[in-house]
């Protein structure tokens, strides 16, 4: 089994502890976001690997040798969020950058570049945020710590509910075929200066024509040769109607608890709901949010 750590909220950012937590007890609990009452339980001695995701992976790293002294036949990969915007895009994350690429940088040291992901996503244009602004900024990302990156992921910006609220914020301009091009040309030859292979995350347009490779955030073949795991292949859509290749993994986050507040989140698309959610974190539960009640049935999970 793969666990996701995760697509649906930043646990490394805000919930390390909680994780670490789970670990000493050898079990993680999750709700089905869509039937709150059906919990998968899973157990770390049913775990191959762990996909860490993250813009802010700092708090995590503390805990991470005592995770793997614990439960050393557990692989472990780095998702790392990296972007150019501010805090008028990102009001919590912004003051991380600088932090995040040593963070990069110390985890290619000890885990090597080829479980380091560097996510330069999602891409939004604006008047502030243009196709030049966008080509400086990877440039210069790239020579700070593209030498330590194995792999590069981009997207686009979706519209999704929390995004559609923000429409007056982001001042979005659509992309145009000439976007596409501009960014697929300069961001491959970049990424390919260092070595890194570069693709697009569940976008019909995969920028293949104008240099980027194919490839999926964590496609089969990179976990058989890379990870050595070879009885994950079943391909999983996290969103529905994105063209998805990753191979299938557990996630044990929850939507609507991310403080990061970022305007083009999916992950929180009902606002008002997050400040409760956070209240609802107990450092000492089995689930992120809550509590089991009696009426939840648990089920363990082993793939």
């Amino acid at each position: 089994m793969i666990l996701f750590v995760s697509g649906r909220t930043d646990i490394p950012a805000y919930y390390s502890k909680w994780l670490f937590h789970r670990f000493e007890e050898g079990f993680v609990d999750t709700r089905n976001p869509f039937n709150r009452n059906l919990v998968s339980r899973i157990y770390f001695s049913d775990v191959d690997a762990i996909l860490f995701c993250s813009k802010r992976i700092h708090p995590l790293l503390e805990y991470l040798p005592k995770i793997k002294n614990r439960y050393p036949r557990i692989e472990f990969v780095f998702h790392l969020t990296i972007t150019p915007y501010h805090a008028d895009i990102e009001p919590l994350m912004a003051k991380y950058k600088s932090e995040m690429i040593d963070d990069l940088r110390l985890l290619s040291l000890k885990y090597g570049k080829e479980r380091i992901f560097l996510r330069y996503d999602p891409i939004l244009l604006n008047s502030r945020y243009t196709i030049d602004y966008h080509q400086v900024a990877f440039r210069r990302l790239m020579d700070l710590c593209g030498a330590e990156v194995g792999y590069v992921v981009t997207s686009f910006i979706d519209i999704y509910k929390n995004t559609r609220r923000n429409m007056g914020q982001l001042r979005l301009i659509p992309f145009n075929a000439e976007d596409y091009q501009a960014i697929g040309e300069f961001f491959s030859e970049v990424a390919h200066d260092y070595g890194a292979k570069i693709f697009t995350c569940a976008e019909k347009n995969d920028l293949t024509a104008f240099g980027f490779d194919s490839g999926a955030c964590l496609e089969a073949e990179y976990v058989k040769n890379v990870l050595g795991i070879s009885d994950n292949m079943s391909k999983q859509t996290f969103r529905k109607g994105h063209n998805c290749q990753c191979v299938k993994m557990a996630d044990i986050g929850d939507y609507n608890c991310c403080p990061g507040k970022c305007l083009y989140c999916y992950a929180n698309y009902d606002a008002d709901s997050i400040g409760k959610s956070v209240c609802d974190h107990d450092e000492d539960s089995s689930l992120l949010l809550g509590h089991l009640s009696p009426s939840d049935k648990v089920i363990r999970r082993k793939k």
